[in-house]
């Protein structure tokens, strides 16, 4: 008799999609040139530590100041 093997197939190598939006690409840019400006429009260190604190809530600034302007 011959001895039957019960060896596994291979399995196909599983890939890995990642979805990535258009946002973090803007959201990178408008940090890269909030920084710019509010590091370089600084006059004191304590201003400068503020506007990296701006550079980083800025959409946040935009969509409060938007919504005011709207009356919303």
């Amino acid at each position: 008799m011959d001895a039957e093997t019960n060896t596994p197939k291979p399995e196909k190598p599983v890939k890995k999609v990642v979805y990535r939006n258009a946002s973090e690409a803007v959201y990178g840019l408008g940090l890269i040139g909030a920084l710019f400006y509010y590091i370089g429009h600084a006059t004191t260190f304590t201003i400068g530590v503020l506007g990296f604190l701006k550079a980083i809530v800025w959409p946040a600034l935009v969509v409060y100041k938007l919504l005011e302007f709207l009356k919303m």
